[in-house]
């Protein structure tokens, strides 16, 4: 293969992977954003559509879990291929029970969709992490920004479909119809193996450190708890906080939320530039910070228009935890796949914890009060950021 020929393989391997980050984002809204209309149509309570979700988290688990098996064992672009295909059946069956009004077939339908998300996600990262080092330069921050840019597209098209009256199980048919073809295109571009193991693989892996005494690799998932529970958290209670916490009215903490979505999208669009300019260890950092300044503005300062402005800032500082810590954690050692599973699993669990934790101390202390656990969390990320770190370029040169 020339050298031009290359360059154009991983450029379209890059695009792909963008793809893949955006779909997602876009199926996700897709859905999230009739939820009003979605628990009408299966005449279920809050209480009862919340059990109905529930199924979203089942699957999220599910995925995650198989997933660093299912890379090492088909690779990294079979699983990509498979979860792709079953998030578009798992919008499909989302659609059909809302044509039949069906609770229990709508659970199952986002326990499929989760599922194949959980599991696309470590492969598409580790994918990532590999085009990453090939490319030496950093670009998993922006693949992420592509899930959030998928979001605001997907959610800008939900407001405007409601608005048109069209239904949510049409909508619904209609973003998993729309996904297939860019799957199809866009899975041409990912070369086979990645991730796969081989008998050198296997070989390195057990002269290495195994990831559960990896004090590096653990002191890397304290960091993506942090952020990913600042992440998690904003994106549960942020319109609420701003409503009960702030007296704005619920169409403006809608509104904030919007601007919290915008920073993350942003940061992870911008933050790979800032990664390479400088390093790893000061970007987390710095980001750490300017989310707890955010949030510790929210907290503490009484005003409605600093708290508006504040969101931005705790959007910006909670971006780049989740994509530069899977980056940092497939530098660890051998056994990427099994190493990155571990990170995004304690992300995953910071996401699943996290609003009911906050749920309850709001309860007893109010939301303001209790966002000091996602402040205190921030700044301890602040303070292990070193973890992240780039391995030199000797002790790269013994995992490879």
């Amino acid at each position: 293969m020339t050298a031009t020929a290359s360059r154009n393989a991983l450029r379209n391997r890059l695009w792909a992977l963008f793809t893949f980050f955006f779909l997602p984002g876009l199926l996700m809204a897709s859905w999230a954003t009739r939820t009003p209309a979605i628990r009408d149509i299966l005449s279920v309570s809050t209480a009862e559509m919340g059990g109905v979700l529930f199924g979203l988290s089942i699957g999220s688990m599910s995925g995650i879990l198989s997933s660093a098996w299912l890379v090492k064992r088909f690779g990294a672009r079979k699983v990509i291929r498979a979860s792709m295909s079953f998030s578009v059946l798992g919008m499909i069956i989302l659609s059909l029970a809302l044509w039949v009004a069906s609770p229990l077939l709508f659970a199952i339908g986002l326990a499929v969709f989760g599922g194949s998300l959980g599991a696309g996600e470590v492969a598409m990262n580790i994918e990532g992490a590999e085009v990453e080092r090939e490319m030496n330069k950093t670009v998993l921050p922006m693949m992420h920004g592509f899930y959030s840019f998928g979001t605001l597209v997907g959610a800008g098209i939900g407001m405007t479909l409601t608005a048109l009256g069209l239904t949510a199980n049409v909508h619904i048919l209609l973003a998993a119809l729309v996904a297939i073809l860019p799957i199809i295109v866009a899975i041409a571009a990912i070369p086979d193996g990645t991730g796969k193991n081989s008998a050198e693989e296997n070989a390195q892996r057990k002269k290495g450190i195994p990831f559960w005494r990896d004090s590096q690799l653990l002191l890397i998932g304290v960091v993506v708890l942090a952020m990913a529970f600042a992440e998690g958290s904003a994106n549960d209670w942020l319109p609420l906080l701003m409503v009960d916490g702030h007296g704005f009215s619920p169409t403006s903490g809608s509104l904030i939320y919007a601007g919290f979505t915008l920073g993350m999208t942003i940061g992870r669009f911008t933050g790979g530039w800032f990664i390479d300019r400088y390093n790893r260890v000061t970007v987390v950092r710095a980001s750490a910070l300017m989310g707890a300044l955010g949030i510790g503005l929210i907290i503490f300062v009484d005003s409605a228009w600093v708290a508006g402005v504040s969101v931005i800032l705790w959007g910006l500082g909670a971006s780049l935890g989740f994509p530069l810590t899977i980056s940092a954690a497939s530098d660890t050692g051998p056994d990427a796949p099994t190493r990155v599973s571990v990170v995004a699993t304690t992300g995953y669990l910071a996401f699943l914890v996290g609003p009911p934790l906050l749920g309850f101390l709001g309860e007893h202390y109010g939301l303001r009060s209790a966002m000091l656990v996602v402040l205190s969390l921030v700044l301890i990320a602040a303070l292990v950021a070193r973890a992240v770190a780039k391995p030199a370029p000797e002790a790269q040169a013994e995992t490879c």
